[in-house]
C-alpha cells in the first residue's frame, strides 16, 4: 500500500504581503469602478430616454472617469470595509497577527493614506456614544475554509445609503419571491442611488440569506450575456424575470423616473428548512466598489488598473442654457417659492452643511433656548459629510447624503431657524414634504455617486460650528455652478413621486421592456 500523497503547498503568505494587498485593494476601489459596471452604465446611458435620468447618469459617468484620472474617491461615503476570505486548508502563513488584525491594519493604512485619505465612517459603541474609530476599522470579515493552498480575497467598500436599504423576510414556502421584491423595492426609495445592482439571497437561515445576498453582489455584471444565451436553471430564470420587472417599475436613475433602475440582478441560494423561505435583498449603489484577487505566497496582489479609453465617452458639464443660475448670497423666500418641480439650477455663493449629528445638536440647543452658532436666515443647507482635502483641494469628494434621515428635523429647521432650502439626495417623506409646502420652501436634489464632480464646484470650505463632529461638523461652502434639481417645490410636488409614475406608465406601453 503506497503512502498518502501530501497536498501541494505554495510558499507561506507573508503578513506584510497580506496587509499590503488589503491596503492596495481599498485604495484601488476608492477611485476605480469595476469596469464591467461602468460599461454597463454606459450602455444604460445610451438607451435612456428620460432627460432627468440621462443627465444623472452622465454626471455619474463623468465623475467615475474624473476619479480614475485623479485617484480620488468616487463617493464621499467611502464605505464600511467588507472582506470575503476563502482560505485554503493547506495554506501556510508567515504571520504573528490574526486575520482580523491583518485586515484591519490594511484598512487602517488605506483610509489614512495621505495622498488619498478616505472618509472614516465606522463608529464604535453603535447603540451608545457612537464614537468614530478614526480609521474605518474594524472591517467586517467573512471567512470560509476551502480546498487548496491559496487565499482568495474579495474586498468591498459598502456605503451606508445602500446598506440602509437592505431587507430580509421570512416568506411562506408557497409565497412568490418576485412579488415580494416588486412590493419591497419601491418602499426603499432612491437613497441606494440607482442605477445599481440588486443582490438576492434565498434559503438557508435568516443570517445565511443576508450573507448570500451580500456575496452575490461581488460577481461580475453579466445580465446581457444571460439574456443572449438564455437561462439554464430556475435561478437564472428568476434573475431575468426580476431584471425585467424591476426596470418596468420606472424608478430610474436617482429615483427620477426612467428606463434603467438596475443594471443586473444577482442571486445566490442555499438549501433551507421545509417550513421556511428566507429571502434577503441588498442593493449595490452607483458607487459599486469591489475587487477580487488571490494570494499564493509569491508576494502582494498585483492589481491592474483599467485603461481610461475603456470608459464610456460621456462628459457632463454645467449647461447655462437649460439651467438657471442662482445666487445663494441674495436668495429670498420669494425666489425659492418660484422654483418649479424638475427645474435644474446651478448654485453660486455660500451655503452651510449639516447632517444627522449636527441637526441633533441644533435641536438640543433650541430646546435649551441657546443661541445657534450660525445664522440660518435665508440660507441653504447641504446634507453632506465630505472627505478631507488633499493637495490643493478646497474639500475632498462631497456628494449628498440621504435626505430622509433629516426628515424629522425639517419642521424645526424651517420654523425656528430661518432656513429656506435644503440640498440632499433621494426623496423626502410625507411629513417633510408637508413642512416644505407649509413654509413655501424647497428641497433640491444633487446626484448621489457624483461626489468628486460636485466637489469641483466647491471653491472654499471652512468649519464654522461643531468641529468636534469631524465630517459631520457644520461647514460653510462657497460654490460655483453646483448642479441640483428642484425635487420638491414650494407647493409640495415631488419629482420622486411624479417621475417614476410617469415612466412606469410609459414603460408599460413598450411591448418588450428595453433591457
Amino acid at each position: 500500500m503506497s503512502a498518502p500523497q501530501s497536498a501541494p503547498s505554495s510558499a507561506p503568505i507573508r503578513q506584510d504581503d497580506f496587509i499590503q494587498s488589503i491596503f492596495d485593494a481599498f485604495q484601488f476601489i476608492s477611485y476605480y469602478h469595476p469596469l464591467d459596471y461602468i460599461q454597463a452604465l454606459g450602455r444604460a446611458y445610451e438607451r435612456e430616454e428620460s432627460p432627468a435620468a440621462k443627465d444623472a447618469i452622465a454626471q455619474i459617468l463623468t465623475n467615475s472617469r474624473m476619479c480614475a484620472e485623479g485617484k480620488r474617491p468616487i463617493c464621499q461615503d467611502t464605505g464600511i470595509a467588507v472582506v470575503f476570505l476563502k482560505i485554503g486548508m493547506h495554506a501556510k502563513w508567515d504571520a504573528t497577527l490574526s486575520i482580523q488584525e491583518m485586515v484591519d491594519e490594511g484598512v487602517r493604512r488605506a483610509y489614512l493614506h495621505p495622498d488619498n485619505k478616505l472618509r472614516a465612517s465606522v463608529l464604535l459603541d453603535p447603540a451608545g456614544k457612537r464614537i468614530n474609530s478614526k480609521d474605518n476599522t474594524p472591517a467586517v470579515i467573512h471567512t470560509e475554509m476551502v480546498a487548496g493552498d491559496q487565499v482568495e480575497v474579495i474586498c468591498a467598500a459598502k456605503g451606508g445609503g445602500s446598506e440602509n436599504k437592505a431587507k430580509m423576510v421570512m416568506l411562506n414556502p408557497s409565497d412568490s419571491i418576485v412579488d415580494w421584491v416588486l412590493k419591497t423595492l419601491p418602499t426603499m426609495g432612491a437613497g441606494w442611488c440607482p442605477p445599481g445592482i440588486l443582490g438576492v439571497g434565498i434559503g438557508g437561515t435568516p443570517e445565511k440569506a443576508m450573507l448570500l445576498a451580500k456575496e452575490s453582489l461581488m460577481a461580475p455584471v453579466d445580465i446581457q450575456d444571460l439574456i443572449k444565451r438564455g437561462p439554464a436553471n430556475r435561478i437564472e430564470e428568476l434573475r431575468l424575470e426580476l431584471y425585467e420587472k424591476v426596470n418596468a417599475l420606472g424608478i430610474g436613475a436617482q429615483g427620477l423616473g426612467g428606463l434603467t433602475t438596475v443594471l443586473d440582478v444577482k442571486i445566490m441560494d442555499y438549501p433551507t428548512h421545509a417550513a421556511s423561505l428566507p429571502v434577503a435583498l441588498i442593493p449595490n449603489c452607483a458607487a459599486t466598489r469591489h475587487i477580487h484577487f488571490h494570494l499564493d505566497g509569491s508576494g502582494p496582489a498585483k492589481l491592474t488598473p483599467p485603461r481610461l479609453d475603456q470608459w464610456p465617452q460621456v462628459a457632463w458639464a454645467p449647461n447655462t442654457q437649460t439651467s438657471t443660475r442662482v445666487n445663494l448670497d441674495t436668495l429670498t423666500p420669494a425666489d425659492v417659492a418660484a422654483w418649479q418641480p424638475g427645474q435644474t439650477l446651478l448654485l453660486n455663493g455660500k451655503m452651510f452643511t449639516g447632517r444627522d449629528a449636527a441637526h441633533k445638536r441644533i435641536q438640543e440647543m433650541l430646546q435649551k433656548g441657546e443661541k445657534l452658532p450660525v445664522d440660518f436666515t435665508n440660507r441653504v443647507i447641504y446634507y453632506v459629510g465630505p472627505v478631507d482635502p488633499v493637495r490643493d483641494e478646497a474639500v475632498g469628494p462631497a456628494g449628498p447624503t440621504t435626505a430622509t434621515r433629516m426628515d424629522k428635523f425639517v419642521e424645526m429647521m424651517l420654523s425656528q431657524t430661518g432656513l429656506i432650502s435644503m440640498v440632499g439626495k433621494a426623496e423626502r417623506g410625507p411629513a417633510a414634504i408637508e413642512s416644505i409646502k407649509q413654509h413655501k420652501s424647497a428641497y433640491l436634489m444633487a446626484v448621489g455617486g457624483a461626489a468628486y464632480l460636485v466637489s469641483k464646484a466647491i471653491k472654499s470650505a471652512k468649519v464654522v460650528a461643531f468641529a468636534d463632529l469631524g465630517m459631520e461638523a457644520i461647514y460653510e461652502f462657497e460654490v460655483a455652478d453646483m448642479p441640483v434639481t428642484v425635487a420638491v417645490d414650494s407647493t409640495g410636488t415631488s419629482v420622486h413621486n411624479t417621475g417614476p409614475q410617469e415612466w412606469q406608465a410609459k414603460i408599460g406601453k413598450i411591448p418588450v421592456v428595453v433591457a
